[in-house]
This record gives C-alpha cells, sequence and structure tokens, in this order.
C-alpha cells in the first residue's frame, strides 16, 4: 500500500500537483517474516491430484495437475498459451511468464517440458470445459488465448489462484494454508526422493548455477525434457494401492 501511494504521490509531483513526496518520509513498520515453503508428501500429492482429477468442477484443477507433475512455476502457467501447448505430442514449451517485461526468471527457465500422461488429459479435458466458458460468456470473452484465465476469458491474478488452490487442498485434508508455488516444491521433492539426478530435476524446473550448465536461447527449440513426464507417471503408478493392500504413507524431505 505504502509503495502505491508513494508512486502515486511522484506522479502527482511530475505534474506539479504538490511538492514534496511526504509518503517517502514515513518510516515503515518492520514486517513478518514468511514461513518457509514446504512440501507434500507422496500421499498428500496424491490426495490433491485426486480433488482436480477427471470431472473435477474446479477451475483451477488442470492448473494445479500440470503445476505438480511438471513443476512449472505459478507465474509461468499464469502466461501459459493454448500456442505453446501440444497436446498430440504431450508438451509445454515454456518461453513466458507474467513478469514485468514477460521473460522467464532466467534465460535456463526458457525450456520444452514432456508432460506426464495425467497432466496431458487434464489439459485435454480443461480445453472442453474452456470451450463451454466460452460460449456462454459470449461477446463478454476476451480472448488472450491463456490456458488458465477467468471465466471471460481475462488473466488470472496472483490473489486469485491461492484462494482457489485452498478450495481444492481444503477437501484433500491438507487445510487452506498451502501456496501454489509449493506444487513445484512437492515435484521437485517428489522426485528427489525417488533417486531422479539433481542435475536432471535443476533442467526440468529450469534452475540455474548448477554443476550441468547449459545455455538456453529464446529462439532455440530442443527437444522435449522428458525425464519429468516419466519418473512422476511411473511414481503415481506404484503409488496406487494393490487391491487387498493398504496404501503406505511416505515422508517426503523439504525443498532446499
Amino acid at each position: 500500500m505504502h509503495q502505491i501511494l508513494e508512486r502515486a504521490i511522484r506522479r502527482a509531483q511530475a505534474r506539479d500537483k504538490v511538492r514534496r513526496n511526504v509518503a517517502s518520509l514515513v518510516i515503515l513498520p518492520e514486517g513478518q517474516e514468511g514461513r518457509p515453503s514446504r512440501a507434500m508428501t507422496l500421499d498428500q500429492a496424491v490426495s490433491v491430484l485426486d480433488q482436480a482429477g477427471p470431472g473435477s468442477q474446479h477451475q483451477l484443477a488442470a492448473y494445479v495437475v500440470v503445476s505438480m507433475l511438471a513443476g512449472i512455476r505459478t507465474e509461468e502457467a499464469r502466461a501459459l498459451t493454448w500456442a505453446e501447448v501440444d497436446l498430440d505430442a504431450g508438451t509445454v514449451a515454456v518461453y513466458r511468464s507474467v513478469r514485468a517485461k514477460g521473460d522467464t526468471k532466467t534465460r535456463k527457465s526458457r525450456r520444452v517440458l514432456k508432460l506426464p500422461e495425467r497432466a496431458t488429459e487434464a489439459l485435454k479435458e480443461h480445453r472442453t470445459s474452456q470451450a463451454a466458458e466460452r460460449l456462454r460468456a459470449g461477446r463478454a470473452w476476451q480472448d488472450h488465448d491463456l490456458v488458465f484465465c477467468r471465466e471471460d476469458g481475462t488473466p488470472l491474478d496472483r490473489w486469485q489462484v491461492p484462494r482457489e488452490f485452498a478450495v481444492i487442498t481444503k477437501p484433500a485434508g491438507l487445510g487452506e494454508e498451502w501456496a501454489p508455488r509449493e506444487l513445484r516444491h512437492s515435484f521437485l521433492s517428489i522426485l528427489s526422493a525417488h533417486g531422479v539426478r539433481i542435475e536432471d530435476i535443476s533442467d526440468l524446473v529450469g534452475h540455474s548455477g548448477t554443476t550441468v550448465t547449459e545455455t538456453v536461447y529464446r529462439h532455440e527449440i530442443r527437444p522435449a525434457l522428458t525425464t519429468g513426464a516419466t519418473a512422476m507417471d511411473q511414481i503415481l503408478t506404484r503409488s496406487e494401492p494393490r487391491p487387498g493392500s493398504p496404501q503406505g504413507s511416505q515422508q517426503l524431505p523439504g525443498c532446499h
């Protein structure tokens, strides 16, 4: 609120409406530290995926599935367009985000990811639902080609996503205190706990500064990274309880 007020008065200064920016003279109280990010256990992740699974009527169901199973950032998911999704090949091209200039967080964050089968099916179902929403909206629909958007096609904001995410985590038994970014942390931790090399995980999530370095240029077309999709398909298959046997509980390490 202080930053907004300070910018507003700065504009007033530029128009000679005020002589000085009094908001700049305020000594702000120290804020409270946010809680550290955490990762879901495999059982928790499966519960969330079940809530967002086939037939879910929740607007962000596919958003949750793709974020959990592909590890893309929330800022990347909100900027994802259908032009960057290939449902036949089961891939997504992550080249943009909702940052000020539309760039990804790092150059290495530009990547093409192979999606697990469950994520591909979720996107197919989501596209059908979105087409129905578009028909209902009629002329009110604003076409931004966004994969994840509001009922009228306009972009999601950073406040709406956490609220809607809590509607999924609560019936999944996780409560309402989880942040959407922790889907990505969960993706990373689950892969790490099941033997995927940290270098491969770094490539999948678009991190820079690891031992395996790779420069990604804006217009370079690279083969889709398949490690995450293959591992997630195998992990979820193993997590399904067999007839007559209880499902095991596995605690995963936190994300570092």
